[in-house]
């Protein structure tokens, strides 16, 4: 995890200066944004953790809310939310529980901002070094369910279209890819067609987790030689099983 922080808010007001000051003092380096849709947008490779200062003004902003919310989501970037109590409550509702890394309501303590930052930078650091692992899947319950599996053992991001796993490719390389067959747009193998055909994606070992068990399906996709196909049906203890021991068979190659 890096230490960048995007502060959404008006940059000049006190809370945010000051805020800004004792981030940057713990080693943090501040980006800011005003509540702006197009502001925000413009911002290349969001940094990892964003705040939202909020007022009675930006709780009504609902399409940047959305916008940092699928940021959050998609990108595992992980938002703190201030205000006073109301402002954060109302937010909070439109936030997916696991994306908030803290509320903090005012007035503000900034040292036990910068110690919960520190702390989640340090968890962030133990975090990388796990095995990454991509999930493509357009159903957003099957991504949170998969990350339950998973995110002991593994360093887990979710996307939910095969578009945005392109995307996500562009600036990471996982270790591997958990792909759903039937997506809207772009399907399962054509997303993987397009990793093989780039040859910087082309090695990423690629598994489907899928609900299309049929021979006509299956055979489909054998000769973009996946590692393996697994159905969603199966018991989550023999999917764990199935990448637990890939990457203990793929510790063992001489490369």
């Amino acid at each position: 995890m890096d230490r960048r922080v995007l502060i959404v808010g008006e940059s000049t007001s006190f809370i945010v200066t000051a805020l800004a000051a004792g981030l940057e003092e713990a080693d943090f380096e501040c980006e800011f944004a005003a509540f702006d849709l197009t502001e925000i947008s413009k911002i290349e490779n969001q940094p990892s953790l964003i705040f939202l200062y909020l007022d009675e003004q930006s709780t009504n902003k609902k399409d940047v809310l959305v916008y940092i919310r699928d940021i959050c989501m998609e990108e595992e970037r992980m938002l703190f939310l201030i205000g006073y109590a109301p402002d954060v409550e109302e937010v909070k509702k439109m936030m997916p529980r696991d994306t908030i890394g803290g509320v903090f309501e005012r007035p503000l303590n900034i040292k036990s901002i910068c110690e919960k930052l520190n702390n989640i930078a340090a968890r962030g650091e133990l975090e990388e070094k796990k095995k990454h692992i991509l999930v493509v899947d357009d159903s957003g319950t099957m991504l949170r369910t998969v990350k339950t599996w998973l995110g002991n053992r593994y360093h887990v991001s979710m996307v939910n279209s095969a578009t945005n796993a392109i995307t996500f490719l562009a600036t990471n390389l996982p270790d591997l890819i958990l792909l759903d067959y039937e997506m809207p747009v772009c399907s399962g193998p054509q997303m993987l067609e397009m990793i093989r055909a780039e040859v910087r994606t082309s090695s990423i070992p690629v598994m489907f987790l899928t609900s299309k068990g049929d021979k006509e399906s299956v055979k489909k996709v054998l000769a973009l030689k996946p590692e393996g196909y697994m159905l969603k049906t199966m018991p989550p203890e023999q999917i764990i099983g199935t990448i637990d021991t890939f990457f203990e068979t793929k510790k063992g190659k001489i490369i």
